[in-house]
């Protein structure tokens, strides 16, 4: 573990138990004091919260079973249960992109967090907990004041496969075990669950990973079992498995010519059986509905039904269900113990929230209210993060930090120069307030403000020319240019990786004319080929502020003039437009094929010329590493297997691998010490990140995160970072079985300009 640094923020670590403020106005959700069910058995807390839910069970009719199956769930009113929209989210902040979230009355807004691929840029663990915390704070507030569900839909850990995707904003990168870590950490601070009575663990929140899996497109061709491993349920596993997740979204795409939805090899199979969810599992909204009526997958609507209740689907977000289980059930495709089955899971989450335990304000979290929610705690947190996400791209000659002594007169320009909305990305919500690029700036230096392009897309007639004229008269010029919704989001893809219109035309002439240093700011949730600006020695610097939330016009300004030292790092691969001419969007293969001229996909399989590589990020002061400890060789244990060749037909280059599952794991770790030294006269933080290059001759990813930790380092100090590699878990590789298997031979760890090998043995083989 990394030395105690001040990214970790200890001052947003409360106990959920001590801070009720605010005053409930939710009436009980069931089981009122006095109500119709007061006394009866699914109202005891003291019980069991399985004897509970079979109760309940039992005291329901058919008809009311199947108006449960959906998202807008129908009371009860006989038993004293209110109907329940399940569809909440909060992705990066309490979000009304659902039914389930009103803004108005004491909840006019809720803090906005920067958007995922932001966050993920800090590579901090600890901070995407804490904004979980916060998130779950102002959601339970909201529910507490009837304003909000206690089920969020959040978050998506899909892998960024392809960098035009138009969803990849939302998602934590491209790298798997980046985003396994991101989905745990934000899942347990969602959730934040406390030990309730009899041995259940009850929950603050009951969070979604979605969206399960191999998903961007709607109909998925040729997924390998190697890439499914591997890459695409990475962060799923690690979601239910270390976040303890109580529920997984199945997608509406097909995998292999079946929908997700539908397929209980990967849903009651995978995700309940390997992984053993404790939850449930919900469809992507409208998904049973699409494979019956859009891609034709049954005959008839009560087949979808039986495929999607056999397959281990829970609830459905739409209709679906609520129509035709009753007549799939007449008709023979699914029994009254299916409808229970999925019920079961879903009451279960309900108790473990404390839906079933009578009045709200004597439960833990009860208090929480309008006082809870744009918190200075929280909207400060909100600015902190933002500034972790900030990365330096570009800095030539040391032109940033800016001085406002130097530079009285700052011309601010660009598209997002003065951004509010677009700040906040995607799935979010009503923001406490904005504070725009043009604002935070302008709490620095004098501005003069000349948009220069009036919308992103910037075609024909822009007033370029006044922006020229600023930035000739002006200390410095920082230009806010990239992309919005209108470009990247849900259903929109983008085409290109270039700026759109005459974007690059405004950076070239405004660099062209200045005559003091030239900032670009990038503001985007996929990359950008911006080549021309990392090769114009005119522009001086450049930063990559993804979507920064609510507050990211004073996290741009803190960064540009040196309040705050950037440490992000970027979370995937930034291509060159050509990229995309080799590449089909279509083509779901990760790793490269040569003969067909295939380069692979993401850091890891990808080889080729990029703009910025995965992880590159700059600093305003100088790191040096070095290792302190690492072993040179370390033996496996096999549990009594043998040892097998793989990838090679040929004896003389016959590689050896061992099946994770024949090793015996426990405790197998290697031990990694880093000591960081701040070489410069700022104080900064640094990401301390492993990489793993594998032997030749296997699948294996030819290079491969194995962990990472962020620590401050003040200026002349050194801290050492004491990390470990899970040699089963990190170092093996998924073969084209999807079996998952550890290389033997020369393991290759590089940390920046170190490399360190490790000999990987077998103990005790039988050839």
């Amino acid at each position: 573990m990394a030395s105690p640094s001040t990214c970790t923020i200890l001052f947003f670590l409360f106990s959920p138990f001590l801070f009720f403020f605010g005053a409930a106005a939710r009436p009980s959700f069931a089981c009122a004091l006095g109500g119709p069910a007061a006394g009866l058995p699914f109202c005891r807390v003291d019980h069991p919260i399985k004897s509970r839910v079979k109760d309940l069970l039992g005291r329901l009719t058919r008809a009311e079973k199947v108006r449960l199956l959906v998202n807008n769930a129908a009371g009860v009113p006989r038993l004293g249960i209110n109907g329940y929209e399940w569809w909440s989210e909060a992705l990066h902040g309490v979000s009304n992109t659902g039914p389930g979230v009103h803004f108005g009355g004491e909840f006019p807004g809720a803090t906005s967090f920067p958007q995922v691929i932001t966050s993920a840029a800090s590579f901090n663990a600890s901070l995407w907990e804490l904004i979980g915390q916060a998130v779950s704070d102002e959601t339970r507030a909201m529910y507490n004041g009837g304003q909000a569900g206690l089920t969020v839909w959040s978050p998506n850990v899909n892998v960024f496969r392809d960098p035009r995707w138009g969803r990849g904003q939302e998602t934590p990168g491209e790298d798997p075990k980046m985003a396994a870590k991101y989905a745990a950490a934000y899942v347990q601070g969602l959730q934040q669950p406390y030990d309730g009575k009899h041995g259940r663990t009850k929950l603050k929140l009951a969070a979604c990973c979605k969206h399960y899996t191999a998903y961007d497109l709607d109909n998925w061709k040729g997924v390998s079992k190697q890439d499914l491993e591997d890459t695409f349920n990475v962060p799923f596993k690690a979601c239910v498995t270390e976040g303890n997740a109580a529920s997984v979204m199945c997608s509406y795409n097909q995998v292999n010519g079946v929908p997700m939805c539908a397929d209980p090899n990967l849903l009651r199979g995978t995700i309940r059986g390997q992984w053993r969810l404790d939850g449930y599992i919900v469809s992507d909204c409208d998904s049973v509905d699409v494979f019956y009526n859009s891609q034709h997958y049954t005959a008839t609507p009560e087949d979808a039904v039986a495929a999607t209740l056999k397959a281990g689907l829970d609830l459905d977000c739409g209709p679906f269900l609520a129509q035709f289980t009753e007549s799939a059930v007449d008709k023979g495709k699914v029994t009254d113990a299916d409808i229970d089955a999925a019920l079961t899971n879903t009451l279960t989450v309900q108790m473990r929230l404390g839906m079933y335990d009578g009045d709200p304000t004597t439960q833990p979290f009860g208090n929480l209210g309008p006082r809870d929610v744009c918190s200075p705690a929280h909207q400060g947190l909100a600015l902190e993060a933002a500034r972790q996400g900030m990365v330096l791209l570009k800095n030539r000659h040391k032109a940033l930090p800016l001085s406002p002594s130097s530079h009285r007169t700052v011309a601010v320009i660009g598209p997002h120069s003065d951004a509010t909305v677009a700040m906040i990305g995607n799935y979010a919500g009503v923001p406490c307030r904005y504070t725009s690029p043009l604002e935070g700036i302008g709490s620095y230096a004098k501005t003069v403000h000349q948009k220069g392009c009036m919308d992103m897309a910037c075609h024909g007639d822009q007033p370029i020319g006044p922006a020229v004229d600023a930035a000739r008269t002006a200390d410095a010029a920082i230009v806010v240019v990239g992309l919005d919704q209108s470009i990247e989001a849900e259903q929109r893809d983008r085409e290109d990786l270039l700026l759109p219109g005459r974007q690059q035309e405004l950076v070239s002439k405004v660099a062209l004319a200045s005559k003091g240093p030239v900032v670009l700011v990038v503001m985007s949730g996929g990359p950008v080929d911006i080549s021309f600006a990392e090769n114009d020695p005119r522009v001086s610097a450049i930063i990559w502020a993804g979507y920064p939330g609510q507050a990211g016009g004073a996290a741009i300004a803190d960064a540009i003039f040196g309040a705050y030292n950037p440490g992000g790092k970027l979370p995937m691969t930034w291509y060159p437009q050509d990229y995309l001419r080799k590449v089909p969007m279509t083509d779901m293969n990760m790793r490269a094929n040569p003969s067909k001229g295939y380069p692979g996909r993401t850091y890891r399989f990808y080889t080729g010329p990029v703009i910025y590589p995965f992880g590159h990020g700059l600093s305003y002061t100088k790191f040096s590493q070095s290792l302190a400890h690492a072993p040179t060789q370390l033996s496996v244990p096999l549990d009594g297997q043998k040892l097998v060749s793989v990838n090679s037909t040929k004896p003389a280059r016959t590689k050896w691998a061992v099946r994770v599952t024949h090793a015996k794991c426990d405790g197998l770790h290697i031990p990694v010490h880093v000591d960081v030294k701040n070489d410069g006269n700022q104080d900064g933080t640094h990401i301390v990140m492993i990489f793993s290059n594998p032997p030749t001759g296997h699948s294996a990813p030819v290079k491969q995160l194995l962990g990472f930790e962020k620590v401050h380092v003040s200026a002349g100090d050194q801290v050492r970072v004491e990390m470990e590699v899970d040699v089963c878990k990190d170092l093996s590789f998924a073969d084209s079985n999807g079996v998952r298997r550890i290389p033997i031979g020369e393991h290759s760890l590089r940390i920046g300009e170190l490399t360190h090998t490790v000999s990987v043995v077998a103990e005790q083989t039988r050839l």
